[in-house]
């Protein structure tokens, strides 16, 4: 499909000079400008338009936050009649009207078995701040400090997060295998890696020797997102409930990314049927604004008055855009239509790998979709019984593909452990001809990537 890019309509001046003045002032820690580098002006749905006059498809979404695209009418609408309804736009913890309807809306959507019995604490405006949350509620409830986390999670950037996302050392978080077909820890992927790595995590447990401070949780989260869009399988997130179940031992569902319809159905544990004790639950329930929430089985209920608290968690303007949203995907039934778009759009993407070796691997769940990218002609680093032998990634060719995205009208993200995996995470609006546009411009963005000097470059062993 040829793809013409859209004339500038506004001086270059503008645009650089704003790029300029960010790259001044803000800091180094900042991340998606640098390779993105876009001034977004104006926004509707999947399109954004830039100061430069260049328009944009965008399977970014905001980190996945933005489930109905940009300004959707019934998020605009629901804010709209909370500013002109005269309401306190800043209540802290009080009861409101407007926090009312979206926790009734938020129950209705969980599994049933789940929100007949659960509570709900209002958190900063933050998923990390959830997350932290969760740690302190179980903590609480069960007088132990430990914790079992994933290689290859991602749960925030605060201390205790990071702890449980491998980027800090914390003593009492525990890191278990992650199931993966593609690069199996175990090196025979599959259902076997996956049961290799079930029966490791109840030695570990059961071992008085094994060294594992007492859980009071293990946080898992269904599809990890930032760790390179691998899916948690079903049978094996099930094994997970059991264990933890039979040793009194509370789950965690990071739900953050996964959530509001994302993977195909409303939240990404109903796949496996498993109901966790708590669901971290962030992005998409704002409706495009700062909220974040756990929710919780009511036995867990134990912390004093003021255990978790935050000045913002009363964010009454996200609150109706968060029950706008979660109301607008229930009733149009977009989880099964980013089920079934997602399906399509990975066969497509799976059928770009013949032609392309440079395409290690191709995975996802609904519409959070992502691609492996190798370098065939090097040394494998991994052998799996399940795909042989595997290159190492490459994330300079990841970096090109995502540039020549850009060049192309398309906005991509890259994660993984090195940084090697193109992801996918449109809108759930997305149109069966916006997924085409998506699915070609990538391509297109590959073949050209593939012919860059830059496509290849070391990245160490992989994870």
């Amino acid at each position: 499909m040829a793809v013409t890019e859209p004339a500038p309509v506004a001086p270059p001046s503008v645009h650089e000079g704003i790029l300029r003045r960010q790259a001044q002032r803000e800091s180094s820690a900042r991340t998606y400008a640098r390779s993105l580098p876009i001034v977004p002006v104006r926004a509707r749905g999947m399109t954004i338009e830039g100061a430069d006059g260049r328009r944009y498809l965008d399977c970014l979404s905001g980190a996945g936050t933005l489930a109905l695209g940009h300004n959707h009418p019934v998020v605009l609408e629901a804010v709209r009649k909370v500013l002109d309804s005269g309401a306190p736009l800043h209540v802290l913890d009080l009861a409101t009207p407007v926090k009312d309807a979206f926790t009734t809306e938020l129950f209705a959507t969980l599994p049933r078995e789940f929100a007949d019995d659960a509570r709900i604490q209002f958190c900063g405006p933050a998923g990390t701040d959830a997350v932290e949350a969760a740690f302190k509620l179980v903590r609480a409830a069960s007088g132990r400090s430990g914790l079992l986390a994933f290689t290859g999670a991602y749960h925030g950037m605060t201390a205790g997060a990071l702890a449980a996302s491998g980027g800090a050392q914390d003593v009492r978080v525990t890191r278990l295998p992650f199931p993966q077909n593609y690069r199996c820890p175990f090196g025979v992927g599959g259902e076997r890696g996956a049961d290799i790595g079930a029966r490791w995590t109840e030695h570990l447990l059961d071992d008085p020797k094994g060294g594992v401070p007492a859980p009071a949780a293990m946080i898992v989260e269904p599809v990890q997102g930032e760790g390179g869009v691998n899916p948690a399988p079903d049978g094996w997130l099930r094994r997970m409930r059991a264990i933890t179940r039979d040793r009194s031992i509370a789950l965690i569902a990071d739900e953050v990314q996964t959530g509001v319809g994302r993977t195909g159905t409303f939240w990404a544990v109903e796949h496996s049927g498993v109901v966790p004790d708590v669901m971290v639950l962030s992005k998409a329930i704002g409706g495009s604004l700062p909220l974040a929430v756990i929710v919780y089985r009511s036995e867990l209920d134990l912390w004093q008055p003021g255990a978790h608290a935050g000045t913002f968690r009363g964010n009454q303007l996200a609150m109706a855009a968060g029950a706008a949203t979660l109301a607008y995907v229930r009733e149009n039934g977009l989880a099964e239509r980013a089920g079934t778009l997602g399906a399509r759009m990975l066969a497509r993407l799976q059928a770009l790998s013949s032609d392309h070796p440079s395409i290690g691997d191709v995975r996802g769940r609904g519409l959070m979709l992502g691609l492996e990218l190798v370098d065939p002609e090097a040394e494998p680093q991994t052998v799996t019984l399940e795909n042989g032998s595997v290159p190492p990634p490459n994330p300079a060719l990841a970096t090109a593909v995502q540039q020549e995205c850009l060049r192309r009208g398309l906005i991509v993200e890259l994660g993984g452990r090195h940084n090697a995996v193109v992801r996918l995470l449109p809108p759930l609006t997305l149109t069966d001809e916006q997924a085409t546009a998506v699915v070609d411009r990538l391509a297109d963005a590959l073949r050209a990537a593939e012919r860059s000097p830059y496509r290849r470059a070391a990245a160490g062993p992989a994870r």
